[in-house]
C-alpha cells in the first residue's frame, strides 16, 4: 500500500512509512483535479484524470471493463463541480483518491464504480434512483450503504441504534466497509488542514473503531497506514523518536537483514525451491511496539523477511530449509496456513538466528496468500457473484462463502442483542480484543475465540442459546469448569445436560468474553428475573440421629442382615465403607460385644488387622432394607439438590442424611446416607443419580477409617 494519493501541497501529518515506499512517483491530485475541471473530454475517451486508477486496476484485472469507470467519473465530476475541499482542491480529488487506493488493493470494477460515486447521493443533487438507473442495483446498493455510513458518528456520542443499522448493512456486503476504510484513509492523509482538536477526535475514532474493523476484514495495508497516521497525531513525540530511530538505522553502512535475505536466497536456490525473498520494513507503530517490547533494537529488528512461493507445499519446504540452515527460534513458529486467522490471513511465521545473534522474523506464504494478507476482503473481488449457472440460492439471497468469521458472528449476535445499547457496548468490547485463538472440537472442527475466552464462550460459539444447558467441559481430556480460560490450540469437549429447561448461571457473565455469550446470557437473565427465595433449611443432618425410612420401627435404624459367626454379638455395618449386599465383606470384634462389618476392600480392614483385631466370619442373610452412603460429584448449578433428591425418591429410596459441601471452583460434592428397600436397587439408583444434569460421578463413600477401641 503506498501513499501516492497524498496531496504534497496539502499541509498534514507526516506520511509514515515513506522510508519503505517505492514505485511510481506521487500523484498530484490538485493538478489532476483542476485538469478534470478545465480540460474538455471527448465523449467516449477515458478521462485523463482517472488514468492512474485504470493503470492500477488493470494490473490486477487485465480484462476488466472500463466503460463503467468512465461514466461514473463523468457523473461524479459534473455533480461535484464547484465543490471544494477544506484544503483547497476541487472535491473530485477525494473520490479519485479513494478509488485509487481501492484499485491498488485489487478491488473489482463494481467497487471502484461505487467508490467514484460514494459521495454523490450525500453531497450533490444526484439521487439513488439515478445511480440505480445508470449503473444497476449492485452499484446503487454499495453507494447507499456508504451514504448511510457517512451519517454515523463513530465516537462516544454515536446513537447506538443508528450505528447498529449501519454496521449490519455493512455486514451484508463487505465492500461497503472497504470503501469506507479507503475514504477514511484519504481523509486521514489530508487531516492537516483541520484544527488540532478535531484531528485528535477523528484520530481517536479511527483508532477505536475503524482500525479494528480493518484488522477484522483483513485489510492490513489500510490498517497499518491508518495506525501510523493516528500515531503521528495522538503521540507526536513518540512518533518523532521512532522516525529518528528508523532514519538512523537506514543510515547504517551494513544491513544485517539484507545479508540474511541474501543467505536465504542462496539456501532456497540450492534446494531448488523457486521463491522470492523480500525485505518488509516495519511501519512506525510496529517499530515503536518492538522497541517497547525488546528495549534496544538491532538491525534485523527493523523489518521482516517475506518469502513468496507458488504452492502451499512450497511454504513448508521453505520452512524446512531455513530451519536446517539457520538456527530456528522455536517459540516464534506459528502455522496460520493449517489454521487460518479469523480474518482470512494465512502464512507461516518463524524466526531464525545467525551466528552473531541477529534474529530475523520470516513470513512464508504463497502469492495468493500475500494478496489476501494485504487486501483482505478487497482481494475477494465480488464475493457475492454467483456461478454462471447459479444466479441466487434457493432463498433468493446472496451467498458469501468467503465472508470472514468475525463478520458472520457480527450478524448473528446483533440479531440476538436485546437492545441497541447492549449491541454497541459488546461491539466495543469485541473491537478492543486484538488477538484471537483457535480451539479444536473433538470432531476436528475449530472455534475462533478472542484471547482470554473461557469454556463459556466456547459453549455459546458452538451451540448458541442451547449452551444454556452446558454443565461443564473437558479441556485436553481433563474435566474443567466453564470458567476455565482457554489457550490457543486447546481441545474442548463441552458437556451438555439433557434438561431442555436448563438455565445459565449468573456467574457465567463474569467469565464470558464474546458478544455471543454475553448477549445470550443477559437476554436470559432479563427474561428470568430473580425472585426472593426462602431461607434454606440446614441440610447437614447429623448421622447420629438419622430419619428412619417409611415402614421401619421407630427409634432404631434398620440395618442389612449381616450374619456373623459369633452368637449373641451385636452387628453393625461400618460407616467408613457402608457395605451392602452383595459386597464381599469381613468383620471384626470390637469392645462391648459388637462386631463391625466392612467391605473387603475398605481401608479400615488393614488398620484393624494392624492393631491385632481378630476377623470374624460373616455372610449376608436377608438383603432387604440395607443402608449405603453415596457421594455425588457435580458442577454447581441451581436446583441441583432438588433434582438429586427427586431422583432418589423415584427409586423408592429414603434419605437418612444429606451433606452438601460448599462449592469450590464451580464444583460441589453431595454425600447421602440412604436406606435401600433392597440391595438390588443400588446399581439402578446410582445410574439415575448420574443421569442428573451436572452430575459427573456417583461413587460409594470411602471414609477414612478409625480404629474402634
Amino acid at each position: 500500500m503506498s501513499a501516492e494519493a497524498t496531496n504534497p501541497a496539502t499541509p498534514g501529518p507526516i506520511t509514515p512509512g515513506a522510508h519503505r515506499r517505492r514505485g511510481r512517483p506521487r500523484i498530484d491530485l490538485r493538478r489532476i483535479g483542476w485538469a478534470a475541471l478545465l480540460g474538455p473530454t471527448a465523449g467516449n475517451r477515458l478521462p485523463d484524470a482517472i488514468g492512474h486508477v485504470v493503470e492500477a486496476h488493470r494490473a490486477h484485472h487485465p480484462e476488466a471493463p472500463l466503460e463503467p469507470l468512465r461514466r461514473a467519473y463523468v457523473l461524479a465530476e459534473s455533480s461535484h463541480r464547484g465543490q471544494m475541499r477544506k484544503s483547497g482542491e476541487p472535491y473530485i480529488t477525494h473520490p479519485l483518491a479513494v478509488t485509487l487506493i481501492l484499485a491498488e488493493l485489487g478491488a473489482e470494477t463494481t467497487t471502484l464504480t461505487a467508490s467514484l460515486l460514494h459521495d454523490t447521493v450525500e453531497d450533490t443533487e444526484v439521487t439513488l434512483d439515478q445511480v440505480r438507473t445508470e449503473f444497476g442495483d449492485e452499484v446503487a446498493y454499495l453507494v447507499d450503504g456508504v451514504t448511510k455510513l457517512e451519517k454515523v458518528d463513530y465516537g462516544a456520542a454515536a446513537e447506538p441504534e443508528t450505528f447498529r443499522k449501519m454496521l449490519v448493512a455493512t455486514g451484508n456486503d463487505v465492500r461497503v466497509m472497504s470503501i469506507k476504510l479507503a475514504d477514511r484513509l484519504h481523509n486521514m492523509r489530508t487531516l492537516g488542514v483541520m484544527r488540532p482538536e478535531k484531528q485528535a477526535r477523528i484520530a481517536k475514532v479511527t483508532r477505536d473503531v475503524l482500525i479494528p474493523l480493518a484488522e477484522r476484514l483483513g485489510v492490513q495495508a489500510l490498517k497499518t497506514e491508518l495506525e501510523d497516521l493516528v500515531f503521528a497525531i495522538l503521540h507526536p513525540d513518540e512518533c518523532t523518536q521512532t522516525r529518528e530511530l528508523v532514519a538512523a538505522n537506514d543510515a547504517r553502512d551494513t544491513d544485517p537483514l539484507a545479508e540474511i535475505a541474501e543467505d536465504a536466497r542462496a539456501v532456497l536456490k540450492d534446494a531448488g525451491i523457486a521463491a522470492e525473498v523480500l525485505i518488509r520494513p516495519r511501519h512506525f507503530v510496529s517499530v515503536h511496539r518492538a522497541r517497547r517490547k525488546r528495549g534496544t533494537l538491532r538491525g534485523a529488528d527493523f523489518g521482516r523477511l517475506l518469502v513468496l512461493v507458488g504452492e502451499d507445499a512450497d511454504c513448508y519446504g521453505v520452512l524446512g530449509e531455513l530451519h536446517t540452515c539457520f538456527t530456528p527460534v522455536v517459540s516464534e513458529f506459528k502455522d496460520f496456513i493449517a489454521v487460518p486467522k479469523f480474518n482470512l490471513y494465512q502464512s507461516l511465521h518463524t524466526a531464525v538466528s545467525r551466528g552473531d545473534g541477529e534474529v530475523a522474523e520470516v513470513l512464508i506464504r504463497t502469492h495468493q496468500m500475500h494478496k489476501v494478507a494485504e487486501a483482505g476482503v478487497v482481494a475477494l473481488g465480488n464475493p457475492y457473484a454467483p456461478p454462471a449457472d447459479e444466479q441466487t440460492d434457493s432463498m433468493g439471497e446472496r451467498a458469501d462463502p468467503t465472508r470472514p468469521g468475525w463478520l458472520s458472528r457480527l450478524l448473528d449476535w446483533q440479531e440476538a442483542a436485546p437492545d441497541a445499547d447492549t449491541f454497541w457496548s459488546t461491539l466495543r468490547e469485541d473491537l478492543a480484543q486484538d488477538r484471537e485463538i483457535t480451539v479444536f472440537r473433538p470432531d476436528g472442527g475449530t472455534l475462533g475465540l478472542p484471547a482470554g475466552a473461557s469454556c463459556v464462550d466456547a459453549a455459546y460459539a458452538q451451540y448458541g442459546e442451547d449452551a444454556h444447558a452446558c454443565i461443564g467441559a473437558r479441556v485436553n481430556g481433563r474435566l474443567a469448569t466453564l470458567s476455565t480460560v482457554l489457550s490457543d490450540g486447546d481441545t474442548v469437549q463441552l458437556l451438555m445436560g439433557q434438561d431442555p429447561a436448563s438455565e445459565p448461571s449468573r456467574d457465567w457473565l463474569d467469565h464470558a468474553r464474546t458478544p455471543a455469550a454475553r448477549i445470550a446470557i443477559r437476554r436470559w437473565l432479563t427474561t428470568h428475573p430473580v425472585t426472593p427465595q426462602p431461607e434454606p433449611e440446614d441440610r447437614r443432618a447429623p448421622e447420629s440421629a438419622p430419619r428412619a425410612p417409611q415402614g421401619a420401627p421407630a427409634g432404631r435404624p434398620v440395618e442389612a442382615n449381616a450374619v456373623v459367626d459369633q452368637p449373641g454379638a451385636s452387628v453393625r455395618l461400618a460407616g467408613c465403607c457402608t457395605p451392602v449386599p452383595p459386597d464381599a465383606v469381613t468383620a471384626f470384634a470390637v469392645r462391648g460385644g459388637v462386631v463391625t462389618v466392612h467391605r473387603a476392600e475398605c481401608h479400615g480392614v488393614a488398620r484393624m488387622k494392624s492393631v491385632g483385631r481378630a476377623e470374624v466370619g460373616v455372610h449376608w442373610g436377608d438383603t432387604r432394607q440395607c443402608r449405603v452412603s453415596l457421594i455425588a460429584e457435580s458442577f454447581s448449578r441451581p436446583h441441583l439438590l432438588a433434582d438429586l433428591t427427586e431422583a432418589i425418591a423415584l427409586e423408592s429410596v429414603a434419605v437418612i442424611s444429606a451433606t452438601v459441601e460448599p462449592p469450590a471452583q464451580g464444583r460441589v460434592r453431595h454425600t447421602y446416607t440412604l436406606q435401600l428397600p433392597d440391595a438390588a436397587t443400588l446399581p439402578g439408583l446410582m445410574r439415575a443419580m448420574r443421569n442428573i444434569a451436572g452430575v459427573y460421578d456417583v461413587s460409594r463413600a470411602q471414609h477414612s477409617a478409625q480404629t474402634t477401641s
